[in-house]
């Protein structure tokens, strides 16, 4: 008899962090370790950039289709960052956390505020720069904004970093290996969580154990339930 049942319901993962500290990246390679993750893909109204293609990154809609849908309570969550709207459908999420599947948002830190409100259970991880010096070689390296929005998004990212507490866990990126490997063992980490196991058979086992007392010779009870002699 199995003692421990899981849930059966993946697990909603939302993770954030500065503009330039590589969560993308991280994310990407945690996909390839963990086949059991789906990665949500929010809808946007800002431009396309660079070799972004629709569907990949995000969903490119017009800010008058964004506030459409609004109305219409398509989101999850949604904010308004850098004079644009970002938003999580929800549909596809909970088909995926009712599949057993696990789910990550990445989002920005003033919609993870509304999800952590929705869905306190939820597993919440910061992405965090190694250094501001860092961050700023970054920011200004992807060379796809003007001066004054790069000045913009770095103090835009320093007010952010201000807000890792808000989070379960902060993870530095200085390799992106390391780092996806730091937020795949606290994903399955979660999942040994009491209060997210389903049930515990204790009171079954024991009457189970009881049993074989009873009917068998120690020898034949260790073969019975796999344990070995701790005497």
């Amino acid at each position: 008899m199995t003692i421990v049942r899981a849930k059966e319901k993946g697990n909603l993962v939302v993770i954030s962090g500065p503009s330039g500290a590589g969560k993308g990246t991280v994310i990407n390679r945690l996909l390839e370790m963990n086949k059991n993750l789906y990665l949500s893909i929010s809808e946007t109204s800002r431009s396309i950039r660079g070799q972004e293609k629709n569907g990949v990154e995000y969903y490119f809609v017009t800010k008058e289709e964004f506030r459409k849908r609004i109305q219409d309570n398509i989101y999850l969550e949604y904010a308004i960052y850098n004079s644009n709207y970002y938003g999580t459908p929800k549909d596809r999420i909970n088909e995926m956390l009712n599949k057993g599947i696990d789910v990550i948002l990445e989002i920005e830190i003033q919609g993870a505020v509304k999800v952590k409100e929705l869905i306190p259970d939820a597993l919440f991880i910061f992405i965090m720069p190694t250094s501001l010096k860092e961050l700023k070689k970054r920011i200004i390296g992807r060379k796809t904004e003007t001066q004054e929005k790069v000045v913009e998004r770095f103090k835009r990212a320093y007010q952010e970093i201000n807000e890792a507490s808000k989070y379960n866990y902060v993870v530095v990126n200085d390799e992106v290996e390391k780092a996806a490997m730091k937020v795949n063992s606290i994903i399955h980490a979660e999942k040994c969580r009491v209060d997210r196991i389903e049930e515990i058979y204790l009171n079954n086992l024991e009457e189970e154990i009881h049993e074989l007392l009873i009917d068998k010779d120690f020898n034949n009870l260790e073969r019975e339930i796999g344990w070995k002699r701790i005497f």
